[in-house]
């Protein structure tokens, strides 16, 4: 089963900036034990662009679709067997990048 893995920063309370090391070690476990599919981080909220193109025409927004303190700081995609081994590893990721974490099953 495939998981999207959000890791949630907060503005007020951001996570360490050193965490790179850390993070690449996790995610070298994560590619040997067959669970790693993609991840990536992403930039900050201020170069993110929103499109509605619902209407007559496209309207593009500067910023992000939600002003909130906590955002979407990166991703991982994971295969796993089971929910289980999702949260075991998700609870790992936390503690790793210094945020929370996020799991939400494909459909």
């Amino acid at each position: 089963m495939q998981y999207l893995v959000s890791v949630i920063d907060d503005k007020d309370n951001p996570g360490s900036t050193d965490r790179q090391p850390a993070i690449s070690a996790f995610n070298d476990r994560l590619i040997a034990e067959g669970y790693w599919v993609f991840a990536g981080g992403l930039a900050d909220t201020t170069a993110a662009t929103v499109i509605d193109n619902r209407g007559e025409q496209a309207v593009f927004s500067d910023g992000p679709f939600v002003e909130s303190k906590e955002y979407l700081a990166g991703v991982w995609v994971w295969e796993v067997p089971d929910l289980d081994v999702a949260l075991k590893l998700a609870t790992e990721a936390s503690k790793v990048c210094d945020r929370k974490i996020e799991v939400r099953p494909f459909q």
